[in-house]
């Protein structure tokens, strides 16, 4: 029996429900029963009977997995899959800020990309596709504190018009696109249209045509009216797309230092990982359940706005 057959069949025994976040490898993906973005995998996992919940991806996401779905044991490949961006906002960090800033009143919006501590000490969760609709509905009485992609807030204010104080934190992986490295893709694909993840510098953002979350990808490039698109974002991006929109040529967004982006957090995660998780049910992502239930709120805050 082949790696992806033990895979399945250990599935079945442990009635188990694989997702993969948009960056996995593609023979990950492949194995998955959903592939995208944090978030709506989180809420696909608890559409489902499954008892086992196997996130493919980094431990935000695994953990925001858990919050969704408590009655579940989410279980992660590698336990050491992080994320820069989350570990650049710690909850200690941020309470002694707004402990420090009381007087200011923060409305607190967390990208969804934090550990479920930060989540429990925010107002509402915003993901990149809908935050510009959640600091729309923001009291306006109140100013806006935006943790903890520095990026995506100076994104989002721009969309918005709306003043906000960024936390200054970043991904390392969109943070390597440069103004130099993209312009020099564009000109040997004179033709081509851009498509950027807004975790992307201004200087970057700039020189896109189109900057949207990972999955309104999906439907820009699908629809675009050219068959080049340069792809700003981590590589594993282009697996997805490359089955959803075939007749497009989708050419990864470069960095000064390489041909393609790729997240070294990500890609700890592998299929004999995969496997052995699934048969050992271990690592496990567990929660605080008061923890849990006050990282939930924001979450359910941002749904009831989403609507």
């Amino acid at each position: 029996m082949d790696l992806t057959q033990e895979i399945l069949a250990l599935k079945r025994t442990r009635n188990a429900v694989i997702l993969a976040h948009n960056y996995q490898t593609g023979d990950i993906q492949d194995v998955a029963d959903f592939v995208g973005d944090s978030l709506g995998l989180a809420y696909q996992a608890k559409s489902t009977a499954a008892d086992v919940i196997v996130f493919c991806g980094v431990h935000f996401m695994a953990e925001t997995a858990k919050i969704v779905n408590p009655g579940k044991i989410v279980v992660l490949p590698d336990a050491d899959a992080g994320c820069s961006l989350e570990a650049s906002c710690p909850a200690p960090d941020l309470a002694a800020y707004l402990a420090a800033n009381a007087a200011k009143n923060y409305y607190v919006i967390a990208y969804i990309n934090c550990s479920g501590a930060v989540k429990a000490l925010s107002d509402v969760i915003c993901t990149s596709g809908n935050a510009v609709k959640i600091v729309n509905q923001a009291p306006p009485e109140r100013p806006i504190l935006f943790v903890p992609d520095a990026n995506l807030g100076a994104w989002v204010m721009e969309q918005t018009g709306r003043k906000m104080d960024l936390w200054q934190g970043s991904c390392y992986v969109h943070v390597e696109f440069t103004r130099d490295s993209i312009n020099r893709i564009k000109a040997d694909h004179p033709g081509a249209l851009v498509v950027a993840h807004p975790e992307c510098t201004h200087a970057v953002r700039l020189l896109a045509d189109e900057v949207c979350s990972t999955e309104k990808m999906i439907a820009y490039c699908r629809t675009a009216p050219v068959r080049d698109i340069i792809v700003v974002t981590e590589s594993g991006m282009l697996h997805r797309l490359r089955k959803e929109c075939p007749d497009k040529n989708l050419i990864a967004g470069p960095t000064d230092r390489c041909a393609c982006a790729d997240c070294r957090y990500m890609k700890l995660n592998t299929l004999q990982k995969l496997r052995d998780c699934l048969a050992d049910l271990h690592p496990r992502v567990e929660m605080e359940e008061g923890l849990r239930a006050k990282a939930e709120l924001p979450l359910l805050r941002m749904l009831e706005q989403s609507r």
